[in-house]
């Protein structure tokens, strides 16, 4: 058995104020997990994306959280769960007033192929997210191979 103090865990903001993640800490081998905060206007991902391989489930603990898919938004609030499956594109955001408090599961572990609903300005393909680190994020059209570091 492992347990962990979300409290103590460290935070790695990369996209929301605070974002700490659960998956190591637990020793988690099939999938992951993560903590959110989402102030006002944040995001969990930065933008419309869908993993080819992991499906993500959000549980919502307080405020509500809009998740935008290409046909609809949705509006998840505390203590309700939506699920998006391999290839399903979503983002999630917080567009209240109030604080969004949530966990993120994603299986398998691995975020696998992960593409962007961003059209490459070359060919219209959408984008592979092929790297994210603290200074942005880069994508690669999987057609053409032109690059946009976001």
């Amino acid at each position: 058995m492992e347990k962990v103090s979300i409290d103590e865990l460290d935070n790695d903001p990369r996209v929301a104020d605070v974002q700490k993640h659960a998956t190591e800490p637990l020793g988690l081998s099939d999938m992951a997990l993560n903590y959110y905060e989402l102030a006002p206007g944040e995001s969990f991902s930065g933008g419309m994306h869908t993993h080819m391989d992991q499906e993500e489930v959000f549980y919502v603990m307080d405020g509500t959280a809009t998740f935008q898919t290409p046909d609809e938004d949705y509006e998840v609030g505390p203590d309700e769960v939506v699920r998006f499956g391999p290839g399903e594109y979503q983002e999630g955001r917080n567009e209240s007033d109030d604080r969004v408090r949530a966990l993120a599961l994603g299986a398998p572990k691995g975020m696998g192929e992960t593409r962007a609903k961003f059209p490459c300005a070359e060919c219209g393909a959408d984008y592979h997210v092929t790297e994210v680190d603290e200074s942005g994020v880069t994508l690669t059209c999987p057609d053409c191979g032109n690059v946009v570091e976001m």
